[in-house]
């Protein structure tokens, strides 16, 4: 995994977050929507938690990425 992370291109990880992480953008980003649920008690669906899962992964990708190069 460390190998992949190491090929990624950090602008591919920072693209990646700023698109997939926040689309829809309007009315407002679809994770922050699902953080305010999951704050308030009301992420009950499984697909609203598939979906708060998609929205996170380029941002864990990112934080790992991030973390990958402070370590190197």
């Amino acid at each position: 995994m460390w190998e992949m992370l190491e090929q990624l291109p950090l602008s591919y990880a920072v693209i990646a977050a700023a698109t997939l992480g926040l689309a829809p953008f309007v009315p407002e980003p679809h994770i922050w929507e699902k953080i305010k649920m999951l704050k308030a008690g009301t992420l009950k669906r499984p697909l609203d938690w598939f979906d708060l899962l998609l929205h996170t992964a380029p941002f864990v990708v990112l934080v790992a990425k991030l973390g990958q190069m402070a370590l190197a």
